[in-house]
């Protein structure tokens, strides 16, 4: 059975930081590309970052990009966001999300709140 469990979200100041961890299970991780991905109430899914399944490849959009940082442990079947400088904006939930060819899971997503 395929399992994407995300963890390590909650609330925290602005400028605070926090650190997402997706574990898997059922499929080959590290044949995977990963990628987080977050939507906040009533906006569409936005990609935040992507790594490829060896790591050797990451990208962030703007907005997030010198804040977020993305990376996986194949080992351990599992891939992180680590949050900091977090901003209002970046409240949402977070998912965590694996590709290979036409195979996609989702994970069942973490809430992240950002407020004074």
């Amino acid at each position: 059975q395929v399992q994407l469990v995300e963890s390590g979200g909650g609330s925290v100041q602005p400028g605070g930081s926090l650190r997402l961890s997706c574990a898997a299970s059922g499929f080959t991780f590290r044949s995977y590309a990963m990628r987080w991905y977050r939507q906040a109430p009533g906006k569409e899914r936005e990609l935040v970052a992507a790594i490829t399944s060896a790591g050797d490849s990451i990208s962030y959009p703007d907005s997030v990009k010198g804040r977020f940082t993305i990376s996986r442990d194949n080992a351990k079947s599992t891939v992180y966001l680590q949050m900091n400088s977090l901003k209002p904006e970046d409240t949402a939930v977070y998912f965590c999300y694996a590709v290979w060819r036409s195979w996609n899971y989702w994970g069942q997503g973490t809430q992240v709140t950002v407020s004074s």
